[in-house]
């Protein structure tokens, strides 16, 4: 099934999900944070990174599960807003656009620290001009390919083993005595300075759920997401606690508290044996390294956000166009002046609590995504990957992200609400009016009302045939492509197999020679359908990538003989000699390797072919529209035409992809001057088209609600 214009490709391996997690981890978290975090709880740092790395596992497994059900451009954003609804999606997307706003700053402000050890320069407006310099990158289109991350995390994670190891060396040969009286007293701050600075470090493995906005390009997700994440989880975690632990039993207590380049100078202490400055240069290479890649990815990430709610029509749709150089430039420039702002606005140990506290609601939001998802039973909700120990690990990660966002401070706690607020503001302010999906919140709760979102479940199930989870193929898709062929004399069964099969090996690899040959020899066809003046030919042909069908309308009718219809597997006794006139004529081929998609797709026709108004609304047909709707259920398509003085008058000269229509609801027809096509998302509708909208009864429903009182509307 070939992919639509606006999927990515799945370019993206196990190894660049291991490299995207694990670089963005190891950059402030690592070489700024420790001397920060210090001056908090002292040595016990070492148990805050080692309990902050174990506090990431709930929205870690969470985040795998949703990526794996749900692997869309978007992220966490996308996440929210398709189970809790636009509003949360409004709060949760503005509130990941200034998380990842303020860790980018964050990072800068580290890499201005570490070169300031060789320039002398203040170390803000240091961080301010890489800003600059990364938001101009992000503009004429520079980023990190996957090749130059790999080359980073591997430079990255090798020199920061040699420093592991050098330390472990170093601290093997002191004295027991010396290292006790580097870890006493161990919480002199007591529990409250502990417990805030677990929330304070926990921003030091934000990174590791960056893959999820890039999760539509990972090949194989199911797989290589959860074990990518896992392996940098691994990673990040024995080289903070370990590291910590040789900064904290080499350096003094009180310059350590003091120090924005902790690894530099603990590795001054045991790196002297290699060529003065060799080993400086390693550490500070190493970091820098790592503050550009967190950096640069961090304007790329985190100006997607904008981009992707303004595709949803969340905020204006300017965030979502793209400059000269194919990128969101509006989006890049508003998210590089917050940075500047929070450099300037705040201190080093403000931006990182602050960043931590966003990173913490989002991943409590995260974990309730997943009880939503889960309890909502929506049919295509199917994960790759399910959390271990639901609902517990999602309940766990949620208590434990509030508590620690309740023990950062009155400032965080503030900031917090505020964001939240804004969100709310915002979303009634602009976004609710320019929405009309909900979130899979209301199929869990459907029973204290009608207002499910049923949409989301179509939603859902394109993204599974896009992922590959499923070959289920949309029986009103597979109408709406189908070829229609009207013929108004009367025609023999033969003459109709072969201009069916003629217009098949256009969309198969097969000839109409062979085609027609299924059709006649081992091809049978319902006779309850020929009761009802139709019939069903099948044929199931090997490494068919997805069904087609070809309708013949034979106003003069075909002579069916009755000899040959039978029901699967047994034949038809007292029907020797029998014909039937059949007026409607459904040629279906269909996967050999999945039956049952084909068992689902027959009951389907046969279905709408037993409705007692089906051949009257068949034979009244005129032209290949009107026979395409005599197929679909009257609740799940509308039929609307674009006519000015109309209420779908606004559609006139807009792109299909651009529509406001309830999400996962397809304009799949348009009929212009006599001709019909399935259209395309850049297809631009005209005046005069009359358009068929097929979705779930429940989007199709609030379209019926808003058009049936204006002109343009048929609905049968």
């Amino acid at each position: 099934m070939p992919k639509t214009t606006e999927a990515l490709d799945k370019n993206l391996t196990l190894f660049d999900v291991y490299a995207i997690s694990t670089g963005a981890m190891f950059s402030s978290g690592f070489f700024l944070l420790p001397g920060i975090a210090s001056a908090e709880t002292g040595p016990s740092i070492i148990l805050a990174y080692l309990v902050a790395g174990l506090l990431i596992l709930p929205p870690m497994f969470s985040i795998a599960e949703l990526t794996t059900a749900m692997p869309k451009a978007g992220g966490a954003y996308y996440f929210l807003d398709r189970s809790l609804g636009p509003l949360a999606g409004t709060v949760g997307g503005l509130g990941t656009w200034l998380a990842l706003a303020f860790k980018s700053a964050f990072a800068l402000i580290g890499m201005g620290a570490y070169l300031a050890l060789f320039v002398e320069l203040p170390i803000k407006p240091l961080a301010a001009a890489l800003t600059v310099a990364f938001a101009v990158l992000n503009i004429v289109g520079a980023k990190e390919t996957s090749g130059l991350q790999r080359i980073l995390v591997t430079v990255l994670v090798s020199v920061l083993v040699f420093y592991v190891v050098q330390g472990l060396m170093t601290v093997a040969g002191m004295e027991p005595a010396a290292i006790g009286k580097q870890l006493t007293p161990f919480l002199p701050f007591g529990p409250t300075g502990f417990a805030s600075t677990i929330g304070l470090v926990f921003v030091s493995y934000a990174g590791l759920t960056k893959v999820a906005s890039v999760a539509e390009e990972v090949q194989n997700p199911d797989r290589n997401i959860p074990l990518g994440m896992g392996l940098s989880l691994l990673t990040a975690t024995f080289i903070y606690v370990v590291g910590t632990f040789i900064m904290v039993a080499v350096l003094d207590p009180q310059a350590l508290r003091e120090d924005l380049t902790p690894v530099a100078t603990s590795g001054e202490v045991f790196l002297n044996w290699l060529p003065e400055p060799a080993g400086l240069i390693l550490i500070v290479v190493a970091a820098i390294a790592a503050f550009a890649s967190t950096g640069n990815a961090g304007i790329l990430s985190a100006s997607r956000y904008p981009l992707a709610m303004a595709r949803d029509r969340l905020v204006s749709p300017r965030f979502a166009t793209l400059g000269r150089f194919g990128t969101p430039t509006l989006a890049i420039l508003v998210t590089s002046a917050l940075m500047l702002a929070i450099i300037f606005g705040f201190s080093e140990e403000g931006v990182a609590k602050l960043a931590s506290a966003f990173q913490l609601l989002l991943f409590a939001l995260v974990n309730f995504a997943v009880i939503i998802m889960r309890e909502s039973q929506l049919p295509s909700y199917a994960p790759g990957y399910r959390s271990p120990l639901y609902p517990w690990m999602q309940i766990a990660g949620i208590v434990f992200s509030l508590l620690l966002i309740a023990e950062m401070g009155n400032l965080s706690i503030l900031f917090t609400a505020f964001l939240v607020i804004v969100g709310i503001g915002w979303y009634f302010y602009y976004a609710r009016l320019h929405v009309t999906r909900e979130g899979a919140i209301y199929h869990l709760f459907a029973r204290l009302g009608r207002y499910r979102h049923d949409d989301l479940d179509t939603e859902l199930q394109g993204i599974l045939e896009e992922k590959g989870s499923t070959e289920v193929d949309s029986f009103d898709r597979l109408v709406a492509r189908a070829d229609v062929l009207f013929r108004p004399a009367p025609h023999t069964y033969a003459d109709a197999v072969a201009a069916a099969a003629e217009r098949l090996s256009e969309r198969i690899d097969a000839t109409p020679e062979a085609i027609s040959r299924y059709f006649l020899e081992g091809s049978p066809y319902s006779s309850v359908s020929v009761s009802h003046q139709a019939v069903l030919p099948y044929a199931l042909l090997p490494n068919l990538e997805r069904e087609e069908l070809v309708m013949i309308h034979c106003a003069g009718g075909v002579e069916v003989s009755l000899d040959d219809a039978q029901a699967p597997g047994e034949g038809i006794s007292g029907t020797a000699g029998r014909t039937a006139t059949a007026y409607a004529l459904f040629f279906l081929v269909s996967p050999r390797e999945d039956q049952s998609l084909h068992l689902r797709t027959q009951a389907a026709l046969v279905h709408r072919i037993e409705d007692a108004s089906f051949m009257t609304e068949w034979r009244e047909a005129t032209n290949e529209q009107q026979a395409k709707e005599t197929l679909l259920h009257h609740e799940r398509y509308l039929s609307l035409h674009l006519v000015a003085e109309s209420a779908a008058a606004d559609f006139i000269d807009q792109r299909v992809a651009d529509l406001n229509i309830p999400a996962s609801t397809l304009v799949a027809l348009v009929r212009r001057n006599g001709a019909i096509m399935v259209p395309r998302g850049d297809t631009v509708l005209h005046a005069g088209d009359r358009i068929t909208i097929i979705g779930d009864p429940a989007g199709i429903e609030r379209l019926y609600e808003l058009y049936r009182q204006r002109h343009g509307v048929t609905r049968r």
